[in-house]
């Protein structure tokens, strides 16, 4: 098969890039640090009352705080980082990432109360960014007509290191007799695996080098914004994004307390809660994992809106075993059920958006339909902690259930179906 442009790229030292080895490594780089990143879920709340928080409703509220805390500095600094990418490579963007992230991991364990917790957590989120930095390498490497297929096997990766993290971590728990200290150490030796490997074996083309040294001309989130004011019904997309993330996001940081209540004081499965809380997570994924796949090429078929539609109401529906649980093994089951359809929210919703965009603006409006899942990552937890802190986890998932079944609404209310030679609209912007 003869060789593509970018098979014969050449670094800055005149050494040969293969596009192979970059993604193939960017993928394990993936799946190491969605595992050190996620690994800390099954247990981060209840490190919180560990460090003096002994009010369970104010361990919820500092849940919630303390996990949406690294979404929000995420969200301000990341323009930063891309205008620094730009300059200085994006090689070293994720070599900075995925030390940044080390580093961070490895204070937590040194801890001493929730505000130092909350400190950490907020410069951690400043210097992340890991994915969009690992996209970007791999997008600038990749020959375009297999990008499609680049990208795909590194999100798959991140869902596989996305599900081994809870469990790890929760295992790792349990091993270590809840020091969680020693796991927030582990978890950052994994980063700086990352960290090597990355700086082992990735090449930089040249040819990527020198537009990140100013061969390209970055537009500003204001310009974004201008950019895709004309398109209305890419537009209302972004509140199903933002709404899709939260209602998942809300329930990750008292997902521990909530599996620490329903099991009790059973002697059989107190001693396991950490173990417990992580399959939670990982079963989530795993129905998410093997369903998005069918939910994607149905959609093809039958239609974006519809099983859009389908998607929510069914996560909808999937919360009420979770708020009535007699047991852990319901709320657990509920859980499975769940990822099985919220596999087809996002993917689907993303398509959608696609569908509705030329192709000369799709960079654009992909960057702000990010960022509305970034918000819904970011006031989730937050939002989540809160109202559990207040009223009970129970109704907060009562919650979820109504702000899944107002997306469907809005869904049906406002979001158009696409069908196949339908005109798009076009890009009005000369920026």
């Amino acid at each position: 098969m003869e060789a593509s442009g970018a098979e014969r790229a050449w670094d800055q030292r005149g050494r040969p890039v293969s596009w192979r080895r970059t993604l193939w490594t960017m993928c394990a780089v993936q799946a190491i640090m969605m595992m050190a990143f996620s690994s800390m879920n099954p247990f981060l709340a209840l490190f919180i009352g560990q460090l003096g928080v002994h009010n369970p409703r104010a361990v919820d509220l500092w849940a919630g705080v303390v996990a949406s805390a690294n979404f929000l500095m995420s969200a301000i600094m990341s323009p930063v980082w891309g205008s620094v990418a730009d300059k200085r490579g994006k090689k070293l963007m994720v070599m900075r990432t995925t030390l940044a992230i080390a580093i961070a991991t490895s204070l937590m364990g040194f801890s001493r109360n929730v505000y130092e917790l909350l400190f950490i957590r907020m410069l951690q989120g400043a210097f992340s960014g890991f994915s969009a930095s690992a996209n970007a390498l791999v997008a600038s490497t990749i020959p375009e007509e297999r990008l499609g297929f680049a990208l795909g096997w590194l999100s798959t990766f991140a869902m596989v290191g996305s599900l081994v993290g809870p469990l790890l971590g929760g295992v790792l728990v349990d091993a270590f007799h809840h020091n969680y200290r020693i796991v927030f150490h582990l978890t950052a030796a994994f980063a700086t695996t990352a960290f090597l490997l990355t700086w082992a074996m990735i090449r930089e083309s040249k040819t990527s080098t020198n537009e990140s040294n100013g061969m390209g001309r970055r537009i500003g989130l204001i310009g974004q914004f201008k950019a895709v004011r004309d398109l209305r019904t890419v537009q209302v997309m972004f509140f199903v994004l933002f709404a899709a993330q939260f209602s998942v996001m809300s329930v990750q940081p008292v997902l521990p307390l909530y599996i620490r209540e329903l099991v009790g004081r059973d002697p059989q499965l107190f001693g396991v809660i950490g173990t417990l809380s992580g399959a939670c997570f990982a079963v989530t994924g795993i129905a998410d994992l093997i369903f998005s796949p069918f939910l994607g090429k149905r959609s093809d078929r039958i239609g974006y809106r519809k099983v859009l539609s389908i998607s929510l109401v069914g996560a909808a529906l999937c919360y009420i075993p979770q708020a009535l649980a007699p047991n852990v093994w319901v709320f657990m089951l509920g859980r499975f059920l769940l990822g099985a359809f919220i596999g087809g929210i996002l993917p689907t919703a993303n398509a959608l958006v696609g569908r509705m965009t030329p192709k000369e603006m799709r960079g654009r409006v992909y960057g702000l339909t990010a960022s509305s899942t970034f918000l819904g990552s970011f006031a989730g937890p937050l939002v989540g902690g809160a109202v559990s802190a207040g009223f009970g986890i129970r109704v907060m998932l009562a919650a979820v259930i109504l702000l899944y079944l107002a997306n469907f609404a809005w869904v049906r209310w406002r979001v158009p179906e696409w069908r196949e030679g339908e005109e798009r609209p076009s890009a009005h912007t000369g920026a």
